[in-house]
């Protein structure tokens, strides 16, 4: 049997969608401080080419995609482009996403709520898709998925926001399984409530005065790109409460099979699904 891989040397490029606001772009100006090169992927072109004159302002190369996440050809032409112009793609950053409205499921309206889950699954399905496979045969990398707490228990409204993170929860923990033996590095990384333009449109966040600066999403995932949380892969972290320091000491203390996973709960003691799924 072949030895499984190693852990991926520090990131030197990076791919970030969502990159032309809010969180997304933080993160690669992050990524461009911690002295990577970064490919950055929106709809929005002249947003895209500012903040990439931001990053080249720095003495980093800067990689302009426009691109909707959800169409495979033009983000299987944008991968391509990446990769040519960066000559790899090292880590990848799933950020694009979209909430939809904060109904109950039986007042949804249908086409939004396809949309959501074509933006938050579709696309860092597609994506993963198109970078994996350079990736791998490198040697390995990284995947952030940015997340949130609504992936990992029920909601009564934005039903479609919250079956997406789940989803796009079980799709990084997919990943690990498949990949962790080949080199491949995942984190799930749930931002905590950042002030960005779709956090100000939500009702539930109205009254809001407290929010969870964007810099500590950014520190988590420049961690991640030097190596420093790889004994953290598949797990799910929540920067308002983790920071890469906790995170370190959290993982050499960990006795779970499968810290930080989905998992189902049992009943009870005696539910005879208590050792059949949730030890898995």
């Amino acid at each position: 049997m072949a030895e499984p891989a190693p852990d991926p040397a520090p990131a030197r490029t990076a791919l970030v969608t969502g990159a032309s606001r809010g969180i997304g772009r933080a993160v690669a100006l992050g990524l461009r401080d911690a002295g990577l090169d970064v490919a950055l992927l929106a709809r929005d072109a002249d947003r895209l080419a500012d903040v990439a004159a931001e990053v080249r302002e720095r003495g980093r190369t800067a990689v302009v995609l426009p691109a909707d996440v959800t169409n495979a050809r033009a983000v299987a032409g944008a991968v391509a482009r990446a990769e040519a112009e960066l000559g790899s793609v090292d880590l990848l950053v799933n950020n694009a996403g979209r909430i939809d409205a904060e109904v109950p499921l039986w007042e949804a309206d249908a086409d939004e709520w396809w949309q959501v889950l074509e933006t938050n699954v579709r696309g860092p399905f597609l994506l993963a898709r198109h970078v994996l496979p350079g990736m791998l045969a490198r040697g390995g990398g990284r995947v952030v998925d940015l997340n949130s707490g609504s992936g990992s228990h029920d909601m009564t409204v934005a039903s479609a926001y919250n079956l997406s993170k789940t989803a796009l929860m079980r799709l990084g923990h997919h990943l690990h399984a498949a990949g962790h033996a080949h080199g491949l590095r995942v984190l799930e990384v749930a931002p905590g409530v950042v002030q960005t333009d779709m956090t100000g449109s939500m009702r539930m966040h109205a009254d809001r005065s407290e929010w969870t600066p964007v810099e500590r999403t950014v520190e988590v995932v420049t961690a991640f790109a030097r190596g420093e949380l790889d004994a953290c892969s598949g797990w799910f972290v929540r920067v308002s409460d983790d920071t890469p320091e906790s995170l370190r000491r959290l993982a050499g203390e960990a006795t779970a099979a499968a810290p930080r996973h989905l998992r189902v709960l049992p009943a009870g003691g005696t539910d005879p699904l208590a050792e059949g799924l949730t030890g898995r």
